[in-house]
């Protein structure tokens, strides 16, 4: 007789049909040495001054955390000009997203996204009861006249990630203004900046400029990459004070853990850890990019901390030989089949010995050692 992988308690419709998340690699069996490449993580890791906040904190485990994440809040709004009761904190940006999804959605709504984007926005849509729509992209990045094509009167929510996670491409803020401006205005527009720190494209703005100017905007931000805090789970958003009211309604009481509110204070406040971080992103990105592309295949400009290589279509060098190959010399990249790009492979900017593996395993994977 089969076994109904439910049980008798009941998930509501929809839960089982949800693909699980798949993070990035860590490990490789055989390799004494892994250069984990998978994660978009920053190879410099957290600053001293995060790191020693964190172990700290160790010596008042048996206190609950600052419900409010008050002092988080308001370095925050110091280092980036902005009102402290419009900052929301959570335990990574993804809780953030989260939070908006359930707020904002419910059976029958649409929450609309890039097609290439974050998985977490169908997921999100799904766990809530709505139905999740991928609008088609041009060229790698988000097309505002698709996701404008792509609503309807049940949509709630549009996730629009700025740069965007796997490709690195962007828009302008002039687009992102238009887009604004012709979406309807009981849409939430939700802006996931995860790797703003890392931009260099004079015509990007700043995203806080939009939830400044409109009612119905939101920006998500994270300590996991620019900081180095991945491990410790933090992340902060930027709303309008009606909607920073319904999140701090909807989210866990002490969301933030103590030791994540003190390592973010001294990481938001460490300028030079900050920079080391983005020069060095600044000078491998470039060369990392420019030294597959030598190798015939292509590579997108990204303004993250991370490139997208696409791969040829045909056996044995196509993009799952090529991971193989790289797993093989114990580098960890990233698969793309689950963003809907299987002949793609995302590689995350690392130390300068592991730019160089990478390009010396793929040159020897091209057959141009």
């Amino acid at each position: 007789m089969a076994t109904d992988p439910t049980g008798p308690i009941k998930p509501q419709p929809g839960i089982m049909g949800i693909a699980p998340y798949v993070p990035g690699g860590h490990n490789l069996a055989g390799h004494n040495k892994v250069r984990v490449l998978s994660a978009n993580e920053n190879p410099l890791g957290p600053g001293d001054a995060a790191r020693n906040a964190y172990i700290e904190a160790a010596g008042s485990l048996e206190r609950y955390p600052d419900g409010s994440s008050h002092v988080l809040r308001e370095a925050i709004a110091a280092a980036e000009g902005l009102e402290a009761d419009q900052i929301v904190c959570g335990a990574g940006s993804d809780e953030l997203l989260n939070l908006l999804g359930h707020a904002y959605a419910g059976v029958g709504d649409e929450i609309v996204y890039s097609a290439h984007g974050f998985t977490m926005y169908p997921i999100i849509a799904q766990s809530v009861g709505a139905r999740p729509v991928a609008a088609p992209e041009t060229n790698l990045t988000a097309d505002i006249e698709a996701l404008l094509a792509a609503v309807t009167p049940r949509t709630k929510i549009v996730f629009i990630a700025n740069p965007n996670n796997p490709t690195g491409t962007y828009l302008p803020m002039s687009v992102m203004r238009d887009f604004r401006a012709r979406l309807r205005q009981d849409i939430l527009l939700v802006l996931d900046a995860a790797y703003v720190e890392y931009v260099t494209a004079a015509d990007y703005g700043d995203p806080v400029d939009l939830v400044r100017q409109n009612q119905n905007v939101v920006m998500c931000r994270t300590y996991s990459k620019i900081h180095g805090l991945a491990a410790v789970r933090l992340g902060w958003c930027y709303a309008p004070k009606a909607i920073a009211d319904v999140l701090n309604r909807v989210r866990g009481p002490f969301n933030v853990n103590s030791a994540a509110q003190a390592a973010g204070v001294a990481a938001i406040q460490d300028k030079a850890h900050q920079d080391r971080s983005r020069a060095h992103n600044t000078r491998w990105l470039p060369w990392l990019s420019e030294k597959i592309r030598a190798l015939g295949l292509e590579v997108p400009p990204s303004q993250g901390n991370f490139i997208l290589v696409r791969f040829p279509k045909e056996s044995g060098r196509d993009a799952q030989a090529a991971i193989a190959h790289l797993n093989a010399h114990g580098i960890i990249p990233r698969q793309m089949g689950g963003y809907g790009l299987p002949d793609c492979v995302r590689i995350t900017i690392g130390l300068e010995d592991d730019n160089e593996a990478v390009v010396d395993a793929l040159t020897e994977f091209m057959g141009q050692a």
